[in-house]
């Protein structure tokens, strides 16, 4: 389970955190220690990286990270998304570090991550311009994708294993996964 800590956290705190093998993200200065996810939730994360580094070996306009990666949002927001997409045009790639929003993140839940990722994260990268937010639950084979409308982020998509349908962005011309791909064991 995800803990939280109540203290006014920055970057500099952040990097003197302990290299303990756990998970930590700062979110408006608060501290979050999340656990190793699960088997599921790492083949998850494994297939959308495969066809989003696929798509990219053949179309070159930008890359895909996973986590371990800190993405720096401000001072007090270090977050580390399963998946980060930057395109080629967003030069926020550092040696260290991401230096804000990239284009798409992903989150795939876990029990102790999902109140987190979808209200707090939700959140944070709709306030700070992430274009597109896709999230992956491995319990109920359900992606939702959030896209940046004119107020904020508006979901476009809830694709389910049980109505079938395949997660497409028009921030990557002709990607297509099909969400049993999302899914496969």
């Amino acid at each position: 389970m995800a803990t939280e800590t109540s203290t006014n956290l920055t970057y500099e705190d952040y990097v003197n955190l302990p290299n303990d093998g756990k998970r930590y993200e700062i979110i408006d200065g608060e501290l979050y220690v999340n656990p190793a996810p699960n088997t599921k939730h790492q083949r998850v994360v494994g297939n959308i990286w495969f066809a989003l580094e696929s798509y990219f070996r053949e179309h070159r306009i930008g890359e895909v990270l996973s986590s371990p990666i800190d993405v720096v949002l401000s001072s007090t927001n270090i977050v580390e998304p399963d998946l980060i997409v930057i395109l080629a045009e967003n030069a926020i790639i550092t040696e260290r570090n991401i230096q804000g929003a990239p284009d798409i993140v992903i989150e795939v839940l876990s029990d102790s991550t999902r109140r987190i990722d979808e209200i707090a994260k939700r959140k944070l990268y709709e306030r700070y311009g992430v274009s597109e937010y896709w999230i992956a639950d491995p319990v109920i084979d359900t992606a939702k994708i959030y896209r940046r409308g004119a107020s904020g982020f508006d979901r476009v998509a809830e694709i389910s294993l049980e109505t079938g349908g395949a997660i497409t962005t028009p921030l990557l011309p002709g990607f297509t996964l099909a969400i049993h791909e999302v899914f496969a064991d």
